[in-house]
């Protein structure tokens, strides 16, 4: 998560910049260069130079791996907002790959398991979502489209229950995750008093505060689902930590206007103003 928070426009990470912001967390050097050595290995990034004047660079299959993490907070954003209503679409996966490719089949159960989707039954898997392009993305990858189908019902029963709502408690933790959420709140209150307060912060300490928020942002968010707010208990605690989320990040927006800073910067700031600004208004 540090090191792709501290992703630049072009792809590349300064590890000056990733050491001073991973000593700021309290991580060490031994730690910082082990990470490296990993993302190298499993070819998620390239590294040229020595120490801290080296740069990382993310590679082709990375940079797109973050952008679908961008496509989900908007869906969020535009939920709580009120402007993605569900129509009442259940949409359904199912797929038999045999054990030859057990490879394959572990990788795009994860896949829907990532993409908020339940087991309803063996190989068969739901979500409230339109998931489609997503799930057809990683089965075309795997080699397992072949394998894959797809359906949606608007007529969805599990034995006696049927009511969406009532469907979704059983199919989903909903109290973990709202915990997950509580958490996320609890960690953005104290760095948004900082953003909006009259100290002055530096480079080091706004790309910490980036950092600490992003992981909290990605604990809670991975495992979510992203049901939609007619299928929630009200209130739901995942749309207001989503909010001072987004004032944190016009915060941050607002004190680091230099360029060449980290994209996650920009495409957070992008995602979140309307929201910030909604909750200002």
């Amino acid at each position: 998560m540090l090191v792709h928070a501290l992703v630049r426009e072009d792809g590349s990470v300064d590890a000056d910049e990733l050491y001073r912001v991973a000593n700021t967390l309290g991580m060490s050097d031994q730690q910082v260069r082990l990470c490296v050595k990993r993302l190298v290995a499993e070819s998620r990034f390239t590294h040229e130079g020595r120490g801290r004047r080296a740069v990382l660079r993310a590679t082709p299959d990375t940079l797109r791996a973050l952008d679908p993490n961008a496509d989900f907070l908007l869906h969020a954003f535009r939920q709580d907002a009120g402007a993605a209503p569900w129509g009442g679409v259940w949409h359904l996966a199912a797929f038999a790959v045999p054990e030859s490719a057990r490879a394959a089949r572990d990788a795009l159960r994860e896949t829907l398991v990532h993409l908020g989707g339940a087991p309803l039954q063996g190989g068969l898997y739901v979500s409230a979502n339109a998931w489609e392009p997503y799930v057809e993305g990683a089965a075309h990858r795997l080699g397992a489209h072949g394998a894959l189908t797809l359906l949606t019902t608007t007529d969805l029963r599990r034995g006696d229950t049927r009511e969406p709502a009532e469907l979704a408690r059983e199919l989903w933790p909903l109290e973990e995750i709202a915990e997950r959420y509580h958490r996320l709140d609890r960690v953005a209150e104290p760095r948004l008093d900082r953003l909006t307060g009259p100290a002055e912060l530096s480079s080091a300490e706004l790309l910490t505060i980036a950092v600490e928020l992003a992981a909290e942002l990605t604990r809670a968010m991975d495992p979510d689902p992203l049901l939609p707010p007619e299928l929630l208990p009200r209130p739901w605690p995942g749309t207001l930590a989503r909010e001072r989320i987004a004032r944190c990040w016009a915060a941050l927006d607002a004190r680091d206007g230099g360029e060449g800073r980290p994209a996650l910067f920009r495409r957070y700031a992008a995602l979140t103003r309307e929201t910030a600004e909604r909750g200002t208004g």
